[in-house]
């Protein structure tokens, strides 16, 4: 490492020195995590670091708290390639354990997401990360799966409904809140109010638009519970403005640009892996749909691996999180 090297807070107009030096991400995790250098703040908690070499940024790092998953900080290091393997990043990582020991949460244990078989990952592992969660992001084509009819009772009356729902139904909010808490055992999110819960998941500053839910159970005066949903979010390109339409992405038009949703399902539901077949065909039938996966989600990976096999959807792209263990 040069003797020339120091170490020093974020500033304006770093993001652009470091622009000079670096080249366009090379994973969309580095990309979401640039996004996020910024100078120290105090609420929520978060400190960056800028490597300089004779008065030029070289290398950055960043870490911050959670406040969903406040059991480990976010933290991330990117080098300029042609200075890597010189220890900048080990440095980098040194100085940020040593803000991340005077956060005011008391927190230490780091985590982190890079591409599979990345540089990014190497390092991670290098410094003692190990991987707990790997998440794939899958695109379904328009029209590559049949609508499914709805069950009927015996007299053929309707056993199941689909509904749309608004974005601040208290109900839609408990079902994706249970939802979440069940499939990220590996990383515990706080307790957090349901008004919360909403204002991060449901609102317009989440981006999002639109839900629609199975519901079985229906019978005559009875709604029927929810079984699975979907919540449909605005993709947000990195250099929209906050809140703002960023249009389909570039090489895309409208009508082939994917919905973004997230698939979620009642916990303990038996009948979850049915209900989100029918509901994700009934969403891909006349537009694709793009949605994330991971391996706790066991009723949603079993309806995803039969339709890879069957050549019915694609795999867009898989991160994987790599962490310590929170503090016992």
């Amino acid at each position: 490492m040069s003797a020339a090297l120091t170490l020093r807070p974020w500033r304006d107009g770093d993001d652009l020195r470091l622009l000079e030096v670096w080249p366009d991400p090379e994973t969309p995790q580095a990309a979401a995590f640039r996004a996020v250098l910024r100078p120290d703040a105090d609420a929520p908690w978060s400190r960056t670091v800028v490597a300089e070499d004779a008065g030029v940024p070289v290398a950055a790092g960043t870490v911050y708290e959670s406040a969903l998953h406040p059991l480990r900080l976010w933290v991330y290091v990117e080098v300029a390639p042609d200075r890597r393997g010189e220890g900048i990043g080990r440095a980098l990582l040194g100085r940020l354990r040593a803000e991340a020991a005077g956060s005011p949460s008391g927190v230490r244990a780091l985590r982190t997401k890079a591409e599979p078989g990345s540089a990014g990952e190497r390092f991670a592992r290098a410094a003692g990360l190990e991987p707990v969660q790997v998440s794939t992001v899958v695109r379904v084509g328009a029209g590559a799966l049949p609508l499914q009819p709805l069950r009927e009772h015996p007299d053929g009356t309707p056993a199941q409904a689909v509904e749309d729902l608004a974005t601040g139904s208290v109900e839609l909010t408990r079902a994706l809140w249970e939802f979440y808490r069940s499939v990220h055992a590996w990383d515990e999110p706080a307790e957090l109010p349901i008004g919360r819960v909403n204002q991060l998941f449901l609102s317009d500053a989440a981006h999002a638009y639109g839900a629609v839910v199975l519901r079985n159970g229906v019978a005559a005066g009875e709604r029927g519970r929810i079984s699975a949903f979907a919540v449909s979010y605005r993709p947000v390109e990195l250099d929209a403005a906050p809140g703002g339409d960023p249009g389909p992405a570039a090489g895309r038009t409208a009508e082939d640009a994917p919905a973004h949703v997230v698939l979620g399902w009642a916990p303990g539901d038996a009948a979850a892996g049915p209900a989100l077949e029918r509901l994700l065909a009934l969403l891909a039938h006349q537009h694709p749909v793009q949605f994330q996966v991971d391996g706790s989600m066991a009723p949603l990976t079993a309806v995803v691996e039969n339709l890879l096999a069957a050549g019915a959807a694609t795999v867009v792209e898989t991160t994987v999180v790599l962490a310590e263990p929170p503090a016992a």
